[in-house]
C-alpha cells in the first residue's frame, strides 16, 4: 500500500486566534461560535463550550464543513494531542488556535477512511510523542508531511464501510449501557423527586455537614520510584465509570510517606473539580479500593450515619445540571468548581430504610450493566482488530463485508 503525505490528500486548516477581549460566552449579533479542544469527543460537540467571536476574525475556509476532521494540536496532556472528531454536517462556526481542521479532498480520499486512520494507534502514538516539555504540540508542517497508507478510492470506500459498521455496533452497545445507567437516575427521581427542589420535603443538610474532604496531588514525575507500584492514582481520564477499582496510572507506597499524597478510603465519592471536561460533564464515581487522586479531583468521605455513600453518589448524579450551573472559569480559562459552592449544596437525607431500598435496586441495575459492558468490550475489541487489519493491508474485505 503506497504512502501519501497528508497535505497531498487533504487541506490543513489552522484554528483561529483571538484575544480574551474578543471572546464572549453568550451569542451576540455579528459573532460566530468557536469550539475548543474540549469539544473533540467521540463525536464533535458543536453545541457545548463555545466562545463567540466577531465574524471578521474567521476566514471563509475556517468555517466547519461536513466531513472536516477537527484535531487537537496542543495540550498539556499527550493523550489529547492528535485526538480528533469528524463533523457530521456543515456548521456555521469554527475552531480555536489549539485545534486544526483536516479537510479531505474527496477526489483523492474517502473522509471516513482518513478519519479512522487518524484514530489508529499508529497515528496517536506519533502525535502523543510531539514536542514540548509541559505543553505538547503538533506542528502543522509536520502533520502535513505525515504519510498516510492510501489504497485506491474503491478500496478506501470498502474499508470505510466495514469500519463504519463495526463502529456503529460499538456505539449502539455503548448507548445501551448509557441507557441502563440512566435508568438508575429515573428510579431515583421516581422514589425521591428532584433533589434540588425537594418537592417531597425530605430532611436536607448542607454537604459540608455530611462529608469530609480529601485533596489529591501529583508526585514528582522526575522520581521514577514514585511511579512503580500498585496503588491506583486516579486522574480525570479514569473517571468514566461509576465504580472505581483501578486506574491507568499507579504509584508506589513510598509516596504516602515522602510526599503529601494521601490514600482515599473505600466508598468515598470522587468528583472532578477542575478541567475542561467540566464544560459539559461533572464526572463522579465511588471508590471500591484504597487509592489516590490527583489535584483535579476531590474525595468526599461520609462522616455521619444519616446517609450512605451509594445514596450520596445517586443524589449528586441526579443534581448534574445543578452542578454544571455552579461551575466557574479560572483566570487561565480552565473550568472549576469552587469548594464553598459544592459544600454548600443542600443534600436530601431520607430514612436509611428508603436509602437501602434504592441501593438494592441500583445493585440489580449494575449487574445488568456489567453484562452489557462485557458485550461492549467484545464489540470494542472487534473494532480495534478490524482497524489494525484495515491499515496493515490484512483485512479480507469479502469476509468482512459478510459479517
Amino acid at each position: 500500500m503506497k504512502l501519501i503525505a497528508l497535505d497531498a490528500i487533504a487541506e490543513i486548516v489552522r484554528g483561529i486566534t483571538f484575544s480574551k477581549a474578543d471572546g464572549s460566552s453568550t451569542p451576540e449579533k455579528d459573532r460566530l461560535p468557536v469550539i475548543r479542544a474540549g469539544s473533540i469527543q467521540s463525536e464533535l460537540l458543536v453545541d457545548e463550550g463555545q466562545i463567540w467571536v466577531p465574524k471578521e476574525k474567521i476566514k471563509e475556509n475556517q468555517i466547519i464543513k461536513k466531513n472536516d476532521i477537527i484535531m487537537c494540536m496542543s495540550s498539556g496532556s499527550s493523550s489529547l494531542v492528535g485526538k480528533c472528531a469528524k463533523a457530521s454536517e456543515d456548521w456555521i462556526g469554527s475552531f480555536g488556535a489549539f485545534c486544526s481542521g483536516v479537510r479531505p479532498d474527496i477526489t483523492k480520499c474517502v473522509p471516513s477512511y482518513l478519519y479512522y486512520f487518524l484514530c489508529t494507534p499508529t497515528f496517536r502514538n506519533w502525535s502523543g510523542a510531539s514536542d514540548g516539555a509541559n505543553i505538547k504540540n503538533i506542528r502543522a508542517s509536520e502533520l502535513a508531511e505525515f504519510k498516510i497508507p492510501l489504497p485506491p478510492l474503491e478500496t478506501q470506500k470498502q474499508i470505510a464501510a466495514v469500519l463504519e459498521k463495526a463502529d456503529q455496533l460499538r456505539k449502539d452497545c455503548q448507548l445501551m449501557e448509557q441507557e441502563l445507567n440512566s435508568l438508575a437516575q429515573s428510579v431515583f427521581i421516581e422514589m425521591f423527586g428532584d433533589p434540588v427542589t425537594n418537592p417531597r420535603g425530605f430532611d436536607s443538610k448542607p454537604l459540608r455537614e455530611l462529608v469530609s474532604v480529601l485533596s489529591g496531588a501529583t508526585p514528582s514525575k522526575s522520581n521514577d520510584n514514585f511511579w512503580v507500584g500498585n496503588v491506583p492514582w486516579v486522574s480525570p481520564k479514569d473517571m468514566k465509570v461509576p465504580e472505581l477499582y483501578d486506574s491507568i496510572d499507579h504509584v508506589n507506597e513510598i509516596v504516602f510517606t515522602e510526599t503529601n499524597l494521601k490514600k482515599i478510603p473505600l466508598n468515598s465519592i470522587l468528583i472532578v473539580v477542575r478541567g475542561m471536561i467540566l464544560v459539559h460533564t461533572v464526572p463522579l464515581a465511588i471508590t471500591r479500593k484504597n487509592l489516590s487522586i490527583n489535584q483535579d479531583i476531590k474525595a468526599l468521605t461520609v462522616k455521619c450515619n444519616s446517609i450512605k455513600s451509594e445514596f450520596l453518589l445517586a443524589v449528586l448524579s441526579s443534581m448534574h445540571s445543578h452542578l454544571l450551573s455552579i461551575i466557574s472559569t479560572a483566570a487561565h480559562g480552565t473550568k472549576r468548581i469552587d469548594m464553598a459552592d459544592l459544600l454548600g449544596l443542600k443534600i436530601i437525607v431520607p430514612s436509611i430504610q428508603q436509602q437501602d431500598q434504592f441501593i438494592k435496586a441500583v445493585i440489580t441495575m449494575r449487574n445488568m450493566t456489567a453484562t452489557q459492558q462485557a458485550e461492549a468490550t467484545l464489540y470494542e475489541n472487534n473494532f480495534n482488530a478490524l482497524m489494525q487489519k484495515a491499515f496493515n493491508g490484512e483485512l479480507n474485505l469479502d469476509n468482512a463485508n459478510t459479517q
